[in-house]
């Protein structure tokens, strides 16, 4: 048979007829494919520079659009952009790009964590940017469906379901809707709370990309006949963004309570802000005392209750008599109930503690108490401690861990029935939806930002209870350490506010609210369903491209 028939047994096998390959060509051959391997990663990277370069800078527009910047609109763009950047890709490719999207928009968004270590915000942001990676894949697969910025929205709100709650209990940080509360999307939280909010923002933002799709594929030989879609889709992106302005929110008071805030400030910012022992809880006994002076001379009213901030008693007043006697001349001082903010020792299980807010009455003493339920993971509690300890030794400065408390924090103080939340559980739907649902007439706030003191960690907490005020038809009182105390009124605006690192006291009337928004009723439902609908439309994508290559191997053959 002739030589190079592939009939033979050693074409079939793989082995010449000679016998086997020398070593020597191999590894000949071995090198000569590796400049052509470099040659076709150094092609790819070529191609895709451009779409690189544009998703890094889409990914950095969309930090911006959070507080302490505030561009909102930045927000449309970015998720436009995305959008674009990912639109007629393989899965790999749109993964690639989701990637380089997601990574600097949590480098800019996570950067107050450089106080704990750049490591911990590089770290933090990669382990983020992984699920915006799935996004990017599942917009490019579902890009090619009919009525794909629907699709696109959909999956907004799924990436952001699983990353509130994936892994440790999640970390919402950078939801589309915590970059809008305060422009026209901001009303919708009232119908279907943050995940609603995040579906508008990105169904407008897409139907802004498919608009400029549009245009871009007439720009040789475009008619006005063919740009119709084009309209059609830039007015729907008008009406999503304009619908807000349609939706009533509800600010009408059933009762009202004077109260005060105080914020005893800290000696400095950082890792090392507590000082000396009792220095902080001083700081907040000296201010409630003063308020109490103002009182007695006619220079301020008596408030209903007054509200310290978490960690306001950095002793724990149940194991260190003189912490529990300098809250307790504070409060008869003042002669109203105080909501202190303290870490008290686990009873039973050692090494634990639990972060509290507790009722502190001028004649009964301390009663009543919320313990905060969802402690920060590597920030409160060190998931495997004993392994991870001897990696990285910086969690020995975490000597304890934060037991999670197992009921929502409505208590009653003086007139007033609050709903307390601690810190970052402002960022997490379920806890606050709990809270309002067990009875809060209005929420509290109670957060330590001292270690990210003038880092934009507290204007992003802030306009979190912004949000929260709106969502729930409820005024949020935000008690900070060292700031940013404010008082948030249903509509979503501040009405009053500390400034960071300065003692004060802030003094105001606050509605108390029994009627619950549609958002408290529905609860998770449109979360779960638009997060559903976006997986239906990855999997009917994927059905879909299977169907198309059977058709065209059928046709082949």
């Amino acid at each position: 048979m002739p030589s190079g028939s592939d009939t033979t047994e050693e074409a079939v096998s793989g082995t010449p007829p000679d016998g086997p390959v020398p070593s020597a060509e191999l590894g000949a051959t071995a090198v000569t494919a590796r400049p052509r391997r470099a040659r076709r990663l150094a092609a790819l990277a070529r191609r895709e520079a451009l779409r690189t370069g544009l998703a890094v800078v889409s990914g950095l527009a969309l930090g911006l659009a959070f507080p302490p910047y505030d561009l909102w609109p930045l927000s449309l763009a970015a998720v436009a952009a995305l959008s674009l950047l990912t639109r007629g890709r393989t899965a790999r490719q749109g993964a690639w790009t989701g990637f380089v999207f997601g990574l600097p928009f949590f480098l800019i968004l996570l950067k107050w964590l450089h106080v704990v270590g750049w490591d911990a915000v590089v770290g933090l942001s990669i382990a983020e940017a992984l699920f915006v990676t799935l996004l990017g894949a599942a917009l490019a697969v579902t890009s090619r469906l009919p009525l794909w910025p629907l699709w696109t929205a959909c999956l907004w709100v799924a990436e952001e379901w699983a990353r509130d709650r994936l892994p440790f209990g999640g970390f919402p940080w950078g939801r589309l809707a915590f970059a809008n509360t305060g422009s026209p999307f901001t009303p919708l939280a009232a119908l279907g709370g943050a995940p609603l909010v995040t579906f508008a923002v990105a169904l407008a933002g897409a139907l802004t990309a498919a608009c400029a799709a549009t245009l871009w594929g007439l720009r040789r030989e475009g008619t006005l006949r063919r740009a119709v879609p084009a309209f059609e889709a830039f007015g729907l992106a008008a009406a999503v963004a304009l619908a807000g302005f349609a939706v009533p929110v509800p600010t009408k008071a059933d009762d009202t309570a004077d109260i005060a805030i105080v914020q005893g400030n800290v000696q400095q910012a950082g890792m090392d802000f507590l000082g000396r022992p009792m220095k902080i809880l001083d700081n907040h006994a000296t201010a409630t005392e003063k308020l109490a002076a103002d009182i007695k001379a006619g220079r301020a009213k008596k408030p209903d209750l007054v509200i310290w901030p978490e960690n306001s008693s950095d002793l724990d007043p149940f194991q260190y008599p003189q912490a529990y006697d300098r809250i307790d001349r504070a409060v008869k001082a003042i002669g109203v109930p105080v909501l202190v903010g303290a870490l008290v020792d686990h009873p039973s299980k050692k090494g634990y503690v639990f972060n509290e807010g507790i009722v502190w009455d001028p004649k009964k003493g301390p009663g009543a108490s919320y313990t905060k339920q969802h402690p920060v993971p590597f920030g409160e509690y060190v998931p495997f401690r004993e392994q991870l300890s001897k990696i990285i030794t910086r969690f020995q400065r975490v000597p304890r861990d934060f037991y999670p408390g197992n009921h929502t924090g409505v208590l009653q103080l003086g007139p007033a029935r609050l709903g307390d939340v601690i810190c970052f559980e402002v960022a997490y739907d379920e806890i606050v939806h709990d809270t309002v649902g067990a009875g809060a007439r209005a929420l509290v706030i109670q957060t330590n930002n001292a270690t990210y003191g003038r880092t934009g960690q507290p204007e992003q907490q802030l306009a979190m209870s912004k949000l929260r005020a709106v969502e729930h038809g409820r005024a949020v009182v935000t008690a900070a350490t060292s700031g940013i105390s404010a008082v948030v009124a249903p509509d979503g605006t501040v009405t009053h506010r500390i400034p960071e690192f300065t003692q004060g006291v802030v003094s105001a009337r606050i509605p108390l609210r029994d009627e619950t928004t549609l958002a408290d009723r529905v609860g998770a439902a449109p979360e779960w369903a638009l997060a559903i609908v976006g997986l239906l439309s990855c999997a009917a994508a994927v059905a879909s491209g299977r169907r198309g290559r059977t058709k065209d191997e059928k046709g082949q053959q």
